[in-house]
């Protein structure tokens, strides 16, 4: 069995759209951040690219925009693991 390792990045926050460095604050995602990972999702499903496990940081941006994805690939019943360390900077 190969493993894969998919990354996808959280979609835009009000603060990403302001040009705004967000750390550690909790801001979620827009409308345009919406639609970026449901984006994402349909382009990972289109290709096969169907996760067994999901790693996030605790950030809100980060758990919608993993919700999101995993609702476009209809896998919502894999472990989802969310840890601060995967927190940005």
């Amino acid at each position: 069995m190969t493993a894969k390792l998919i990354l996808l990045r959280h979609g835009e926050s009000e603060w990403n759209a302001k040009n705004l460095f967000t750390g550690w604050v909790d801001v979620d995602i827009n409308e345009k951040g919406i639609a970026e990972a449901k984006r994402g999702a349909q382009l990972l499903k289109a290709e096969g690219l169907l996760p067994d496990v999901l790693h996030t940081s605790v950030l809100r941006r980060a758990i919608h925009t993993a919700n999101l994805a995993l609702d476009g690939c209809d896998r919502h019943w894999i472990p989802v693991r969310r840890h601060w360390r995967l927190n940005e900077r």
